[in-house]
C-alpha cells in the first residue's frame, strides 16, 4: 500500500456556525489535488453542536474523514499535538476552522516543499484584522526576532505545512508548553514561507485575544532564548547587591548618629 501524501489538522473549537462553509471549501480544494489525504478534526472541548457536526461529516466522507474528540478544553497546542501524534501522511498542513486562511491555498504550501523545503510557514495576504492587532503583531514579532533569532513574518498564522521527518521529531520531543511552528523551525534543515489568502472569519467570534497574544509571545521567548532568564536574574543580583548596601548603610548611620526619636 502507497503511504498517504497528506494529513490536514484542524483544531475545532465552538465552530458550529462555519463549519458546512468548511466542509464545502475544504474537500473540493483537497479532491483538486489529486493526492492521498486525510483530514483530522480535533474537538478541543467545544460546548456548541461542533462534536455532533464532526460526527455527521464522517458518516459523510468516511474514505478521508477522522475526529478525535477531547472531554475537556486544552487549547490549540494540545489540539495540533495530538492531530500530529494520529497523523498519517508524509506531509501535514495545519489549518483553523475558521476560514480565514483558504483551504484552497494548500496547494501553494506543498508546491514549496516540492521546491526541497521541509517546514513552511505562511504570510497572511492583506489581513482583515483590527488596527491594534496589525500594531501588536508587528511589535511582538520585532521582539521576539531579537531574541530567540527565530524568524517568522507571521507567527499568528496557524496555516503551515510540515514534512514527515519534523513531525516525528516533534512527536519525540514530547514538549507540552511551547509554540508547535517555532520549535518546527527549530527542527527544520530548510524552511521556507509562502504568502496566501487571509478572508474574515466566515462565522463566529475569533478565539484570540490581546493576552492571549502577549501570553503566546512571553511563552515563545523563554521556552527559546536564555536572554530574559539572563536578564531576570542580573536584575535579582543587583536589587540583592543594593539591599545590602542598603543594609549596611543603615547600620553605619545608626552607630554614627545613635538611635532617632
Amino acid at each position: 500500500m502507497n503511504p498517504l501524501q497528506l494529513s490536514v489538522i484542524i483544531p475545532v473549537y465552538n465552530e458550529e456556525q462555519g463549519l458546512q462553509s468548511l466542509f464545502d471549501r475544504l474537500y473540493p480544494a483537497l479532491d483538486k489535488l489529486n493526492i492521498s489525504y486525510e483530514i483530522l478534526f480535533i474537538n478541543d472541548g467545544s460546548r456548541d453542536r461542533s462534536p455532533a457536526i464532526l460526527r455527521e461529516q464522517f458518516q459523510n466522507r468516511p474514505d478521508v474523514t477522522r475526529v478525535i474528540l477531547f472531554n475537556g478544553n486544552f487549547g490549540q497546542h494540545m489540539a495540533i499535538m495530538a492531530g500530529f501524534e494520529h497523523s498519517r501522511g508524509q506531509r501535514v498542513v495545519t489549518l483553523d476552522a475558521d476560514l480565514q486562511n483558504p483551504p484552497e491555498d494548500t496547494g501553494l504550501l506543498l508546491a514549496k516543499m516540492d521546491e526541497g523545503h521541509d517546514y513552511v510557514g505562511s504570510i497572511r495576504r492583506q489581513r482583515s484584522d483590527s488596527w491594534w492587532r496589525h500594531v501588536a503583531s508587528r511589535a511582538m514579532n520585532g521582539l521576539r526576532e531579537k531574541i530567540t533569532h527565530i524568524k517568522m513574518t507571521d507567527q499568528g498564522c496557524m496555516f503551515r505545512a510540515y514534512d514527515r521527518n519534523i513531525i516525528d521529531a516533534i512527536n519525540s520531543c514530547k514538549e507540552v508548553s511551547t509554540f508547535i511552528p517555532a520549535l518546527a523551525y527549530t527542527f527544520a534543515r530548510n524552511p521556507a514561507e509562502v504568502v496566501v489568502g487571509h478572508e474574515e472569519r466566515a462565522a463566529g467570534e475569533s478565539k484570540y485575544s490581546m493576552y492571549s497574544l502577549i501570553r503566546l509571545n512571553f511563552d515563545l521567548m523563554t521556552s527559546f532564548s536564555l536572554l530574559p532568564l539572563q536578564m531576570f536574574s542580573m536584575l535579582g543580583m543587583l536589587i540583592s547587591v543594593f539591599s545590602a548596601f542598603f543594609f549596611v548603610f543603615l547600620v553605619v548611620r545608626r552607630l554614627i548618629i545613635g538611635p532617632e526619636a
